[in-house]
C-alpha cells in the first residue's frame, strides 16, 4: 500500500533492526519475515487513521496491542518495542492454532505476517490455519492469495502482500 510520506514517516528498515537488537531474543520471526510486514505496513511515528478507520502508528500498531496515545510522535525505540509486542501476540497465535512450532521459518513468517495484518480472531477457525495444523504443505501456502479482500474489494495492497506471504511460505 503506497503511502503519502510525512515529516512524521519513519525508516521500517530501522525499526527492524531496532527491533532485533532490542526483542531478538524474545521473537521468532526471522528478519526477512519482519521487512515483509514492515514493508507492507509502512511506519509512521506520529498516529494516524488506517484505510480501516483504526487507529494506528508504527509498524501497524493498533490499540489491540497496546493503547495508542493519539497526539504524540513516538520514538524509534518506541516504535521497535510496540512491533515487537504486536509481533508476539500474532506468533502465539500462529503456535497456538496453525501448528507454528513445526512450521519451516518461511512459513511461520508468512502465518506471522498474515495474523497481524487480519488477527488471530479471524484466522483460528479459516482453511489456512486448519492446513496448517495438518502440518507443512505447499497447499497451505496456496491459501494466502485468497485474502485480498477488505470491505467486500479487492486491494491491491493485500494482492501484493499475499503473493508476497505465500512466496515466504514456499521457502522451507
Amino acid at each position: 500500500m503506497q503511502r503519502k510520506l510525512t515529516k512524521w514517516a519513519c525508516s521500517v528498515a530501522a525499526v527492524v533492526a531496532l527491533t532485533v537488537a532490542l526483542h531478538g531474543k524474545e521473537i521468532r520471526t526471522s528478519q526477512a519475515g519482519l521487512l515483509l510486514i514492515g514493508n507492507a505496513e509502512g511506519c509512521q511515528q506520529k498516529p494516524y487513521q488506517c484505510p480501516a478507520d483504526v487507529l494506528t502508528v508504527g509498524i501497524g500498531t493498533t490499540n489491540a496491542v497496546e493503547p495508542i496515545k493519539r497526539n504524540k510522535v513516538y520514538s524509534l525505540p518506541e516504535i521497535a518495542s510496540l512491533y515487537a509486542k504486536g509481533i508476539k501476540q500474532a506468533e502465539k497465535c500462529v503456535i497456538t492454532y496453525a501448528n507454528g512450532n513445526a512450521m519451516p521459518q518461511g512459513a511461520f513468517d508468512a502465518l506471522v505476517s498474515i495474523t497481524f495484518n487480519i488477527g488471530c480472531a479471524k484466522l483460528k477457525n479459516s482453511t489456512l490455519f486448519k492446513m496448517a495444523r495438518l502440518g507443512y504443505s505447499k497447499a497451505m501456502c496456496d491459501q494466502f492469495p485468497r485474502w485480498i479482500y477488505a470491505n467486500g474489494k479487492v486491494l491491491k495492497g493485500l494482492v501484493d502482500r499475499r503473493n508476497k506471504e505465500r512466496a515466504r511460505c514456499l521457502i522451507s
